[in-house]
């Protein structure tokens, strides 16, 4: 199984980015949470946003009303749309499901 994040870039404090985790080797439906998470420089990685079969989504505070996270079964992917951005919101972005990490992708906002 692998998981592979995609979408990063550079923009402008309040301008949203899309990413995407896109699954392959098991089918999303049947994988029963799956989850961003993202490191800072100099920081621990912490968890962004949550899609759980059992509780739906849930969020990090500092990113509530600002996130969405939603899964595309037909894609086999996870989004995860960052609305409003902050410069706080620069870190390597990271999609994770239990024992399955897939490599980062570099979001950068500047102030």
């Amino acid at each position: 199984v692998q998981l592979q994040a995609s979408g990063g870039g550079s923009v402008q404090a309040g301008e949203a980015l899309r990413l995407t985790c896109t699954v392959s080797g098991l089918r999303l439906n049947t994988m029963t949470s799956i989850s961003w998470y993202r490191q800072a420089p100099g920081k621990q990685r912490e968890l962004v946003a949550r899609s759980s079969i059992f509780d739906g989504a849930n969020y990090a505070d500092s990113v509530k009303g600002r996130f969405i996270i939603s899964r595309d079964s037909g894609m086999n992917a996870v989004y995860l749309q960052m609305n409003s951005l902050k410069f706080e919101d620069t870190a390597v972005y990271y999609c994770f499901s239990p024992d399955i990490w897939g490599q980062g992708t570099q979001v950068t906002v500047s102030s």
